[in-house]
């Protein structure tokens, strides 16, 4: 299994699971747009369904290899060990841009981009594939480089560590941008009315004084 490979400029092909149906205007099915968004995130959720049917969606790090979505985790997580398995998932991830406050309560939103992957994760057992997989989360979570310049990790940390990649096949992108959309009748209501922007920032180092 290769885990970085060029990704290629096609759309995702629609399928029951990744159309959507709620403001199809929204939905983006290229490659690109997708990316975009995984790129610029931080968290993930995951969602599946364990012991008896009971579903779990949980946060995780992430990062997008090439065509392919690498999470991790402790070879002891539940969550490790049912995706291991092979058994469907859905993966997302949200960036809030802004509050879209309306004139009135129903027509409040979000401006915001999203992505929806669906499929089944695969269990990288390769040594060089696991280690260009933690490399890669390494990396994504602390803006490139920092792997190089860490101690190496020990047999015994890669061992009690799990990566599963889930392959890109079957996503869709969703976003909402722009001011509120209010009806005619409500425009002269005496209330502010506009979008308050949101970010995620980071702030100013704070140094390990052990």
């Amino acid at each position: 299994m290769t885990l970085i490979d060029e990704t290629d400029t096609s759309t995702f092909p629609r399928t029951p699971r990744n159309t959507v149906r709620r403001l199809p205007a929204r939905a983006a099915y290229d490659r690109n747009s997708v990316a975009a968004i995984l790129d610029e995130g931080l968290v993930a959720h995951i969602g599946f369904a364990g012991d008896r049917g009971q579903p779990f969606v949980l946060p995780t790090a992430y990062a997008r290899l090439g065509d392919k979505v690498i999470v991790h985790g402790s070879v002891i997580s539940r969550m490790m060990k049912v995706l291991s398995t092979g058994v469907p998932m859905c993966l997302t991830v949200t960036l809030i841009d802004g509050l879209v406050l309306a004139r009135s309560a129903f027509h409040h939103s979000m401006n915001y981009r999203s992505v929806t992957v669906f499929g089944e994760a695969v269990l990288v057992t390769d040594p060089g594939e696991k280690a260009a997989a933690l490399k890669g989360l390494t990396d994504k979570l602390t803006n490139g480089g920092r792997w190089d310049d860490l101690r190496p990790v020990t047999s015994k940390e890669v061992a009690a560590t799990t990566v599963l990649a889930l392959p890109l096949a079957e996503a869709v992108a969703k976003s909402r941008s722009g001011p509120p959309k209010d009806d005619a009748e409500d425009m002269n209501w005496p209330v502010w009315a506009g979008v308050v922007p949101l970010s995620l920032v980071k702030g100013e180092p704070i140094t390990d004084q052990a």
